[in-house]
């Protein structure tokens, strides 16, 4: 008994993938490039706080409003700037995950 493998178009269909991957690989690159060089930002405490972090995940900056120290209680302050911080690199994370998902077609690449 022979088995009959299905003609999947030959040569010319996988010069068509490979082109695609390239492709699919060039865009990835150009977003996340430009991934990088985006500013994301997060408040806490009603605005008393606000951190900026960039594609890296990096703080670019950090405000905090005099109303937000209080001498009597420096834990809230780390507290605000902890949950404001962590805010900004999810938006950051969210934002990456969700532009290359788009390039990707939902597959899940390693490192990316």
């Amino acid at each position: 008994m022979k088995v009959r493998i299905p003609n999947s178009g030959g040569p010319s269909n996988m010069n068509q993938m490979l082109r695609q991957a390239q492709k699919m690989q060039e865009d990835m690159a150009v977003l996340q490039e430009d991934l990088e060089n985006r500013e994301y930002s997060a408040t806490s405490g009603g605005g008393l706080i606000e951190v900026t972090v960039d594609g890296k995940h990096k703080i670019k900056s950090l405000k905090i409003k005099p109303e937000a120290v209080d001498p009597d209680d420096a834990e809230m302050l780390e507290d605000l700037i902890t949950v404001a911080v962590n805010e900004a690199i999810e938006n950051a994370a969210k934002t990456a995950e969700q532009e290359m998902g788009a390039i990707t077609g939902g597959l899940n690449i390693p490192g990316l």
